[in-house]
């Protein structure tokens, strides 16, 4: 039994559309997967089918934590299995704190996380605690999209293009950041459009063309035989 997420012959619609069509990878503790694919192959669609998001629906396979099925299951009850969702464009709400953003997640008892952890680990958002999302660059907002979701003690953490729109400095804060959490204990999907973000800082990668998963490898195989990069992704 996998010690972590398993996702095994997946398929996802929206109405009549055939997004996902059997999709199958593996994320085990203390390991980084990226998740790679041009827009439109269903990354995203695969990381609402693994926290149940509606749309879209899923019509057979199977989605497993640490050996339990998360099939059937709402969104926050599949969040109380300890995965963390840090969705893509961050969604933040333009009103509230950094403070009042971390103070209002639904924290699990004897969490490791705390509001002076999370800005040890951000001490930018420290020094933006007062500022409302409203008023934060957007490296800022990923960071606090980020902080968020380990306010909730994630065991498993779901990145949806982490990288989109941030300066290149500012991703390799992110890159570091990740890096940090995977020597912590954690195990991490990534879902990025950023080729060399991923590889930076992944230990496996799966690439995804229109719903299938055609490639399968270690970052560094990939970056040694470039031949599957230029095939799926596009990219010399």
């Amino acid at each position: 039994m996998l010690d972590g997420l398993s996702v095994s012959g997946l398929h996802s619609y929206y109405g009549e559309a055939h997004i996902l069509q059997g999709v199958s990878l593996e994320v085990a503790r203390r390991r980084v997967v990226a998740l790679l694919g041009r827009n439109g192959m269903g990354k995203s669609t695969l990381i609402r089918s693994i926290m149940g998001l509606r749309p879209p629906l899923v019509h057979e396979g199977s989605v497993s934590y640490r050996g339990e099925s998360l099939r059937g299951l709402e969104p926050h009850q599949i969040a109380r299995r300890r995965i963390g969702l840090v969705p893509q464009g961050r969604r933040l709400f333009p009103s509230l704190t950094v403070i009042e953003h971390l103070t209002m997640v639904d924290r699990r008892a004897g969490s490791s996380w705390s509001v002076p952890r999370v800005l040890e680990l951000f001490p930018r958002l420290a020094e933006r605690r007062n500022h409302r999302g409203s008023q934060l660059s957007g490296g800022e907002r990923q960071m606090l999209a980020v902080a968020r979701a380990l306010m909730l003690d994630p065991e498993l953490l779901l990145l949806d293009e982490p990288s989109e729109g941030l300066s290149p400095v500012m991703v390799q804060q992110l890159e570091g950041i990740l890096q940090q959490l995977r020597q912590g204990g954690l195990a991490i999907l990534l879902v990025e459009q950023n080729l060399y973000s991923a590889l930076a800082v992944s230990d496996e990668v799966y690439v995804l063309e229109t719903g299938s998963i055609v490639y399968r490898g270690g970052a560094a195989d990939l970056l040694r035989d470039p031949s599957p990069i230029q095939r799926f992704l596009g990219v010399k």
